[in-house]
């Protein structure tokens, strides 16, 4: 039998340990998400959070945000990761662009409604 390999990452696995000691049960979710191999790891389109999010939604993606679509309202998005042509979108469409560590920060007491979290 072999043992479950975790991340190199040291910055990722720092990650998953603040996450999980976050009392709001989004935030265990992501770090279960983040702890997934990289391989299964969430990839979101730009076309799909302008589908499922409305102007000024939390849209919170446990992997790499990609720049495939358009958005066409202002939305905040934090992520593991994003692509340069997601950010650019981002913020041409008027929207804000966050690493995981800054959302644990910014949204301490957040209220539920406007907080998405998307996964491929």
């Amino acid at each position: 039998m072999s043992s479950r390999t975790i991340s190199t990452n040291i910055m990722l696995r720092k990650l998953i340990e603040r996450l999980n000691k976050e009392k709001k049960a989004i935030w265990k979710r992501v770090a279960e998400e983040l702890s997934a191999p990289a391989r299964k790891r969430p990839y979101v389109n730009l076309y799909k959070i302008n589908k499922y999010s409305k102007a000024g939604d939390i849209i919170i993606v446990p992997g790499k945000v990609l720049g495939v679509g358009n958005l066409d309202h202002p939305v905040t998005v934090a992520a593991w990761d994003f692509s340069k042509t997601a950010k650019d979108k981002i913020t041409k469409a008027g929207g804000q662009i966050m690493s995981l560590w800054q959302a644990i920060e910014t949204f301490k007491d957040f209220k539920g409604k406007s907080v998405k979290l998307m996964k491929g």
